[in-house]
């Protein structure tokens, strides 16, 4: 549970609060604590989804749906982006429920069934990107 309220938190003076501002300010570009402080705030269905939509937008991109078309294709990346994507959108379902698995299975098997589309050499039947997990797709 996080909280605004500056009281709420034991203080041992101005000193200490300047020395952490100090601490903070030459941090750098990754501080654990304050990334853990920002993520506990977040529902993990939040994380999970945003999780799916980072893999889907960058399997789009390697399948070769980007404005730039061929020049960022890599169908091996691609492969490797929606058979992570499936397993996390199959293993959350559950977890996150019909509300919010069902726009993301939608959007992996787009992302199935365009891969089909762009590959040259035809994976079999439940071989696909992501198919061990999801079934074959049509």
């Amino acid at each position: 549970m996080s909280s605004t309220n500056p009281s709420a938190a034991p203080s041992t003076g101005a000193h200490e609060a300047t020395a952490d501002h100090g601490a903070h300010a030459h941090a750098g570009p990754y501080d654990a604590s304050a990334q853990a402080r920002d993520i506990a705030e977040v529902a993990a269905v939040e994380v999970i989804t945003t999780t799916a939509v980072h893999l889907m937008s960058a399997a789009a991109v390697k399948v070769g749906l980007a404005d730039e078309g061929d020049e960022l294709k890599d169908l091996d990346e691609a492969r490797k982006l929606i058979t992570a994507l499936a397993g996390l959108v199959t293993a959350a379902a559950p977890e996150i429920g019909s509300q919010h698995a069902a726009p993301l299975r939608d959007g992996l098997r787009s992302l199935q069934l365009a891969f089909r589309e762009a590959s040259i050499i035809q994976d079999e039947p439940g071989k696909g990107p992501g198919e061990k997990y999801t079934g074959p797709v049509n």
